[in-house]
């Protein structure tokens, strides 16, 4: 069985996450900082090497001022 983070559709959440962040201008040090996390937890998030979870996705769709559902559609 293929492991969801490896599937295209988990790719797509990942480059939506990636470009919603750079569209509110943010760093990943920057969103980091926000979360209480270090920068690599971003960097991780963002390459595939870490897995987000739902109640990581609602903190950091707050951050960048998309709901939900545009991460998931």
């Amino acid at each position: 069985m293929i492991k969801s983070i490896y599937t295209k559709e988990y790719k797509e959440v990942l480059q939506r996450l990636k470009k919603a962040r750079q569209d509110v201008g943010l760093k990943q040090n920057e969103v980091a900082e926000k979360l209480g996390k270090p920068q690599s937890y971003v960097s991780k998030i963002e390459s595939g090497e870490r897995r987000v979870d739902i109640i990581e996705l609602k903190q950091i769709s707050k951050i960048y001022k998309k709901s939900l559902i545009f991460f998931v559609r």
